[in-house]
């Protein structure tokens, strides 16, 4: 006898069975369990991918932040209230995510800047330095000594945005591109009376971590010790930090728990994170659920039939079929549907995936266009599962019988 008329003689004598409505919602059920669970896995890999992409989307925030002490009402007018002290800083070096801290010092002299020619602009100016290692675009003359006359400063690239869209539109003058602004002369008055220097400043670059004007260090401490006025404190009023996972709540709760205060924008992928972990929990939950559901319903599927067939499987027995080989016949008959439900859930994903780097694209970001190997591990742990369940449980209903 051939294995093919084997086969049908068995199909006719084991698969005799009604109620095939239970089988398909079983594996309905089966096929959106497994789909929201690699969903879900897509969803927290993705997100991931755009927190920490290599150097493919920087602009989601940078793990640099500028943090200062919340200026409230009851704080308003206190001296020193929002001042970090010693034991401050050496407590946001052991916070959560905190790699490095580093002080914003600021100038506690005068500075009065004063450009000529075509933009006839004075005011007041104030300067701040930070450790060159928390410098984002660091340009490569980038050094003061005592005795120069000649001041090189970076300028918050938001500066730059206000004057060319706001204020210049406003005065009726020329807008300014980046290169412009560094071939413009810039003359700065520092300190009062017969004591005040006068220094040639020249913009050598444009930050978009730091939203002020900086200067180098040796400069700020020359002109602090020389022309600061008396009383000044010289505790930093602002912080500047690197920080491995801004978006990690934990970190953002001890900002908030400490009353610091920061750029929100910064934070915005704290709540992101905090949403996106909130909704893989509840699809993952929902999907194991289904899964369990779907797997109870088509085991019992299995078992009924074999029940159904209890007379048929007697006698095979008796014409010498074994139990293992009566177990394959049946596993064969079953695992492919567990095989293809799998394959129908991670077509759907790999369409999703496709889809979501293709909007995110439209932003300015970047995602793979297949999912990644988290989603692929899921999907094989998932079904050697449930494929282990299935045969055992019909090598346990035919050794019942």
């Amino acid at each position: 006898m051939s294995d093919k008329t084997q086969d049908n003689i068995l199909r006719k004598l084991l698969l005799r069975t009604q109620h095939r409505s239970r089988l398909w919602a079983a594996l309905a059920a089966l096929c959106v369990g497994t789909t929201l669970l690699l969903l879900s896995v897509m969803i927290w890999w993705n997100f991931r991918e755009l927190l920490y992409g290599k150097g493919q989307n920087d602009t989601l925030g940078s793990t640099f932040l500028v943090i200062g002490k919340r200026v409230t009402e009851q704080n308003m007018g206190v001296p020193g209230a929002t001042i970090f002290s010693p034991g401050d800083v050496d407590s946001l070096r052991l916070a959560p995510q905190v790699q490095e801290v580093g002080v914003i010092t600021s100038n506690h002299f005068p500075v009065y800047a004063m450009m000529g020619g075509k933009l006839p602009l004075s005011t007041d100016l104030p300067l701040e330095c930070v450790p060159d290692n928390f410098i984002d675009k660091m340009p490569p003359d980038w050094k003061w000594q005592p005795g120069s006359r000649d001041l090189p400063i970076i300028v918050s690239s938001q500066f730059l945005d206000i004057y060319n869209y706001v204020f210049a539109p406003s005065q009726g003058l020329p807008q300014l591109s980046q290169s412009s602004v560094k071939s413009i002369a810039l003359n700065l008055k520092v300190g009062e009376g017969d004591k005040a220097e006068t220094f040639s400043a020249h913009v050598v670059g444009f930050s978009d971590r730091i939203g002020s004007v900086l200067a180098p260090q040796s400069f700020i401490d020359y002109g602090n010790k020389t022309h600061g006025k008396p009383g000044a404190t010289e505790a930093p009023s602002q912080l500047i930090i690197k920080a491995k996972d801004p978006s990690d709540t934990k970190f953002g709760d001890y900002l908030q728990r400490h009353d610091y205060a920061t750029n929100t924008e910064n934070l915005r992928w704290s709540k992101m994170r905090a949403i996106v972990e909130v909704v893989v929990t509840a699809t993952g939950i929902l999907a194991l659920l289904l899964m369990g559901i779907g797997t109870l319903v088509f085991v019992l599927f299995i078992e009924l039939t074999i029940a159904r067939a209890q007379q048929s499987l007697t006698l095979l027995l008796q014409l010498g079929y074994g139990p293992r080989y009566l177990s394959k016949f049946m596993s064969r008959r079953f695992l492919p549907m567990v095989l293809g439900t799998a394959i129908v859930s991670m077509i759907i994903t790999i369409v999703g995936q496709y889809v979501a780097s293709g909007a995110v694209q439209a932003q300015g970001l970047v995602l793979p266009t297949l999912p990644g190997w988290p989603v692929w591990a899921a999907l094989v742990v998932s079904t050697a599962i449930l494929g282990a369940l299935v045969s055992g449980s019909i090598s346990g209903a035919i050794k019942k019988q």
